[in-house]
């Protein structure tokens, strides 16, 4: 990535990140996406760690390559997860990226997971 798309992305990511603020009664989805992976944690700004996160580098989701589908396996992964840690609502943080494509896909499959955003 050009050094001038990485500053605009992180640009934009500040200027979420002003506005979305996860506690321990609703915390914040954030995702991270690169060219091959992409990855989500559910975190706890208040206490400062992660409840819970999934990445496409995991297990039976390694070999694949990054399409939608696999970043809806990977949301339906961390929504499985948040759920047995007992978190059932989320500020969805989508890191300056796009809501487009796989970081749509991401949300999607969290919310066919149950998650509530």
């Amino acid at each position: 990535m050009s050094a001038v798309r990485l500053e605009g992305r992180r640009r934009r990511h500040f200027r979420v990140r002003r506005k979305v603020r996860g506690s321990a009664a609703r915390p914040r989805l954030a995702v991270f996406r690169s060219n091959r992976y992409i990855y989500a944690q559910v975190i706890d700004d208040d206490a400062g760690r992660t409840v819970a996160a999934a990445s496409s580098q995991e297990g039976a989701l390694r070999g694949r390559r990054l399409t939608r589908e696999t970043a809806a396996e990977v949301g339906r992964l961390v929504a499985g997860r948040a759920k047995e840690a007992g978190v059932g609502r989320v500020i969805f943080d989508r890191g300056g990226y796009a809501y487009h494509g796989r970081v749509q896909a991401l949300a999607d499959g969290a919310r066919e997971e149950g998650l509530e955003f």
